[in-house]
């Protein structure tokens, strides 16, 4: 497993990140959730990605469980804040109010005394920047939180972000964490360059677009029961990734993936991961046999001969 600073910052995070939005406290039961977290750090993994709504709570509270035989000093804990965790007004957003109280009702649930990442899940226009840059300036002199970071936020409200913490005196945000894989690349337009010049680390979700690019979705064939597709509770996002020029691209991918002795989820992952700019790629699984195939990317390495060829499938002229 390769491990990255997170940004500029001297924290180091395993490449590969193993998150549980669709599966802790939801879909797997504390025992395998168990089994996964700990096959996983056995694996190098020492980055887990969560957050308050995740199921309401229960995520944070499974992930909690997993991991009470590790040393804390082990572990990176991410976490994040800003969606309603109720229909009351103040339980939402991030103000100094909701954003304080979703720490302390995080640090409950994860069964710690301080969170390593804590990131405002999205951008909330509602609230002054100052607002937010100084509740987490004060959380982090407390020592609840060590480090701060948002998630989906554009170039100019991450730019923003940093010039009022450096107004205010204040501790800079570490990371953002975007969507990005093969198919979704908006990111390299002006948020990756605008991290790099700022010192942030990206943490990616979706790295496999939901699955699309493992290879396990096939051109003309309807998604087998059992995958996350053919399940209406979890595939409400996925419709643009399974278009049938997406599953053919997936297709010719798959025999570079074959030449190289690998599988097609590992060199996405190791695509996602040729940017230094990438801290992590957060990955889900529900068995240990998925979390090892994807904890295995964290290892490849390959030169712009393969990423060339990948382009021109991508990208063709």
């Amino acid at each position: 497993m390769q491990y990255r600073k997170l940004g500029k910052y001297g924290m180091k995070v395993s490449s590969v990140s193993l998150g549980g939005w669709l599966t802790h406290g939801r879909s797997l039961d504390d025992s395998t959730t168990e089994q996964i977290v700990h096959k996983a750090f056995d694996l190098g993994i020492n980055f887990f990605d969560t957050a308050d709504v995740y199921n309401n709570g229960e995520a944070e509270k499974a992930l909690a469980k997993a991991i009470q035989p590790f040393r804390r000093c082990d572990l990176v804990i991410a976490t994040k804040c800003f969606f309603p965790m109720s229909d009351r007004p103040n339980d939402q957003g991030l103000s100094r109010k909701h954003i304080v109280e979703s720490v302390h009702a995080s640090l409950h649930r994860l069964r710690t005394d301080h969170i390593d990442l804590f990131q405002f899940h999205r951008f909330d226009p509602e609230t002054p920047m100052e607002e937010m840059v100084r509740a987490m300036d004060d959380l982090i002199r407390q020592g609840k939180v060590l480090y701060w970071g948002v998630s989906m936020w554009n170039a100019a409200q991450i730019t923003d972000a940093c010039h009022t913490a450096r107004a205010w005196q204040c501790c800079l945000p570490a990371s953002n964490q975007p969507r990005y894989n093969m198919f979704d690349r908006g990111l390299e337009d002006s948020v990756l360059p605008t991290s790099k010049a700022l010192g942030l680390g990206q943490v990616v979700f979706s790295p496999l677009a939901q699955g699309v690019l493992t290879g396990k979705y096939k051109p003309g064939v309807a998604p087998a029961e059992g995958t996350r597709a053919a399940d209406p509770k979890s595939n409400m996002w996925m419709g643009g990734d399974l278009q049938e020029e997406n599953l053919r691209k997936v297709e010719a991918m798959s025999k570079i993936a074959d030449e190289l002795g690998i599988t097609m989820g590992q060199l996405a992952l190791a695509w996602c991961l040729r940017d230094p700019g990438i801290s992590s790629v957060i990955v889900g699984a529900t068995n240990t046999a998925q979390i090892e195939e994807n904890a295995a990317a964290g290892d490849l390495n390959y030169g712009p001969e393969v990423w060339d060829r990948i382009e021109s499938i991508l990208k063709p002229a």
